[in-house]
């Protein structure tokens, strides 16, 4: 009786794997994400980091929002991206950056 108290259960042992493996998993991704933090001020001074591209031409938002009166969701609809990027850009032309 003793001797099935000492061993562990097949569950458990199953259990305390799988949560060492997300030890593991998550270490390795703050390193990663260290390394990544550490890199993108370097990139940036050799002038190989931009970001992404705008999804939309703010200045055709603008118009068409100024000129045509129309609604961020029909400018969405016209330019074909979502309603996010034309508030996006529209707060961008009122505060530029």
């Amino acid at each position: 009786m003793l001797a099935r108290l000492r061993t562990p259960s097949p569950c458990l042992a199953k259990s305390k794997w799988l949560d060492m493996l997300g030890v593991f998993a998550e270490f390795e991704t703050n390193v990663r994400r260290e390394r990544q933090l550490e890199g993108i001020p370097a990139a940036k001074v050799r002038g190989a980091y931009h970001g992404r591209k705008p999804s939309v031409d703010s200045a055709e938002v603008q118009r068409l929002h100024v000129e045509e009166k129309l609604g961020a969701t029909e400018i969405a609809r016209r330019l074909g991206v979502g309603r996010a990027s034309v508030y996006r850009a529209l707060a961008r032309h009122e505060r530029p950056a």
